[in-house]
């Protein structure tokens, strides 16, 4: 299997785990059918249309590859449906608990997603003939990691998450910072390891920021 198959199941990863989330905002929203298939979907390859619009590539891969856009409309169907299911329940303790679920499953997906998209974001920066410009591609990288996050939540019409709380830049900054500097110190003659590598401990770097940041309630200094 080469890096670019995993590139690949990253960013199916990445796809799924985005539309999930979209999903789940739009049930926070009460949307329907329609308006989560929209959110899902906008989450999930808006931060791919972004970085393929910064470097030049047009169309986006979303229209060049409609496999993206096909996954992401799948998972949205079947998590509709599926959470669609689940909210029949009328107690306010079953409501609660619905909701912590809900919580849960977003902010995984989220962390997920954004982890995956942070590498896919850079590596396809460098595939495009930056990689000696590391702020670019960690420019890249971030912005394919939030891009799809921010959309979904304008389009929801609340603050984008970035902005608000769980130092989520900050671990999409991490990440894409992580990957580059890896990578830079394993051209050499494999001197570290390989972008594989590079790419695994990003991710996990990322998902444990975010991890500790939403169990620690970290926030960045905010106005009151």
């Amino acid at each position: 299997m080469s890096f670019d198959d995993v590139i690949f199941i990253l960013e199916m990863i990445g796809t799924v785990a985005f539309a999930i989330s979209g999903v789940m905002v739009a049930k926070e929203r009460k949307m329907d059918i329609f308006g989560a298939i929209v959110l899902g979907c906008a989450t999930a390859v808006g931060g791919g249309m972004i970085r393929d619009l910064i470097l030049g590539e047009i169309p986006p891969a979303m229209f060049t590859k409609p496999v993206y856009v096909t996954v992401a409309f799948i998972t949205c169907v079947v998590d509709f449906i599926f959470e669609r299911s689940r909210t029949t329940e009328t107690y306010m303790d079953k409501i609660d608990r619905n909701r912590i679920r809900s919580n849960f499953i977003l902010n995984v997906a989220d962390s997920v997603g954004l982890a995956a998209f942070v590498v896919v974001g850079c590596r396809t920066a460098v595939n495009a003939g930056y990689g000696a410009n590391m702020f670019l591609a960690c420019f890249v990288g971030v912005l394919t990691g939030i891009g799809g996050g921010i959309l979904r939540d304008i389009f929801a019409g609340q603050m984008p998450l970035i902005m608000r709380k769980r130092v989520y830049g900050i671990a999409a900054i991490v990440g894409a910072i992580v990957y580059c500097g890896l990578s830079v110190i394993a051209r050499p003659a494999g001197a570290f390891g390989s972008t594989m590598i590079a790419a695994v401990v990003s991710m996990i770097v990322t998902v444990l920021i975010r991890f500790l940041a939403i169990y620690f309630h970290w926030n960045l200094p905010s106005f009151r």
